[in-house]
């Protein structure tokens, strides 16, 4: 492996939070610092509750030493004396475990037994009450209790005498630090149990993850079903709903290339094989005469393929093109669709007509679509409508939405099929379209949140054809 290679690897290797980082890893790295942070807390709030303990231990038997000491000092001979100290303090020195010192001395400092540079107290202490601070002496850390209370008879201008002890801390110490070594061997255990209970609990919690995976991995390729959200934890849900809905898209788009497929298989089929025994028939046919017939059937056959494929192609981008959106002015696309359709109903003999009102009427949405939708259905009217007979494009709107009616006055549609309408192949009796014009106008329709209404007209004979689609 180049060095190249290696220096590409070192951060998914180094970095917990890396995209190649797992959920565990990510999870452990973000509660590890926390859970430290709260046993070095801990173990400074232990270390703390020990030396205040043995603070308070062992002032409790310096204070002891500081009253035995205040019982045997006597003011008798006129002077300061204590009695048999040195034998006191070997007792002392015996329950203790470091050198013990002793001072006792006038508040005037002219009048000293014992250890005369003894630590004095950082502030002067209150009469009858002890104090305890932290010394050294010799260069070694004492702890010292001092006390002061009046004497029965003065020494000379003396009128109090402080007691002090003072007791080596190494004692203190090293119950401290055993003690913190225990607390901290059992935060570590506690941490340690703390991370591993961490892992089991991610491990059960996302074992329905890594089932979904498994099951997911073991599907076909074009299994397509969603996917079962029991069991997941509920954090889980929204992306399995995500995937669902991914799916559901993909699942309904192949479904609509599928029926493109099929679609143009079975309306493309026919007019080919006719077009094939055509061409035959106009090969063998010896007669100029009947040859150009032919041909001219011929050609109108081409044109019937042609449409038929153009309003496949139609259907397909009505299926799956993205709307796009603008502001119109729905008057003028009828006047627009109707002209470009004039020519055709011109042929038949038909009175092509819009009905707009005279101000503009604006909407929105995809104007090419809409466009295409309208000429379809222009386009059933003049052609399977009656001959010489009049169509009419209504425009109309208002505050929730825009419609697009085309009338005719033709045979109409028996009753019985007008719910067919708008299915694709689905075919008025006697038509000979391709059944999927109404089928785009109905896809647009769905594409824009609108409808298509096919109904027979209530004022005489022939259909009505409404594109309705709520304003954007």
């Amino acid at each position: 492996m180049s060095w190249s290679r290696i220096r590409r690897l070192k951060p998914a290797w180094g970095n917990p939070f890396g995209q190649q980082a797992s959920l565990r890893t990510k999870l452990v790295a973000l509660l590890l610092p926390a859970m430290l942070g709260i046993a070095a807390l801990s173990l400074w709030a232990t270390h703390a509750d020990a030396v205040g303990s043995a603070n308070a231990a062992y002032d409790r038997s310096l204070l002891g030493a500081i009253k035995a000491l205040d019982l045997n000092v006597s003011t008798a001979s006129g002077g300061l004396a204590v009695e048999l100290p040195y034998r006191l303090f070997e007792f002392f020195q015996l329950t203790a475990t470091g050198e013990v010192y002793f001072r006792v001395a006038t508040a005037d400092g002219l009048v000293e037994i014992g250890h005369p540079d003894l630590p004095r107290p950082p502030r002067a202490p209150r009469l009858g009450e002890p104090v305890f601070y932290d010394a050294s002496y010799f260069g070694e850390p004492v702890r010292v209790g001092a006390y002061v209370r009046p004497l029965e008879r003065p020494v000379g201008a003396a009128q109090e005498v402080m007691i002090q002890v003072a007791e080596s801390t190494a004692s203190r110490t090293q119950f401290t630090r055993r003690f913190v070594q225990r607390a901290a061997w059992r935060d570590a255990a506690l941490l340690a149990v703390m991370l591993a209970s961490v892992a089991l609990a991610l491990w059960l919690a996302l074992r329905p993850v890594a089932r979904l995976a498994r099951l997911t991995a073991q599907r076909a390729s074009d299994d397509l079903r969603p996917l079962e959200a029991a069991g997941l934890p509920r954090d889980i849900a929204p992306l399995v709903d995500a995937v669902n809905q991914q799916l559901a898209r993909t699942d309904a788009l192949m479904t609509e290339r599928r029926r493109f497929i099929d679609d143009a298989s079975h309306q493309l089929r026919t007019p080919l094989a006719t077009l094939r025994a055509q061409v035959d028939y106009a090969l063998r046919e010896p007669d100029s005469v009947r040859a150009r017939q032919a041909l001219q059937a011929l050609s109108g056959a081409l044109d019937n393929a042609v449409r038929a494929t153009n309003q496949l192609l139609a259907l397909a981008r009505s299926d799956a093109a993205a709307v796009q959106p603008e502001p119109f002015d729905a008057a003028e696309l009828a006047r627009e669709t109707a002209l470009a359709l004039l020519p055709e109903a011109r042929a038949r003999g038909i009175d092509l007509g819009v009905d707009a009102p005279a101000e503009s009427c604006p909407t929105g949405g995809d104007r090419a679509l809409l466009g295409q939708a309208l000429a379809n259905l222009l386009h059933n009217a003049i052609h399977h409508g009656r001959a010489q007979g009049v169509v009419t494009v209504q425009v109309a709107a208002d505050t929730q939405g825009c419609s697009l009616a085309v009338l005719d006055d033709g045979p109409g549609v028996d009753e019985a099929l007008l719910p067919s309408l708008g299915q694709r192949f689905a075919k008025g009796r006697g038509s000979s379209g391709s059944g999927l014009g109404l089928a785009i106008a109905e896809s647009v329709m769905a594409r824009h949140g609108g409808q298509l209404r096919v109904q027979a007209r209530d004022d005489g004979p022939g259909l009505k054809a409404v594109l309705w689609w709520p304003h954007p």
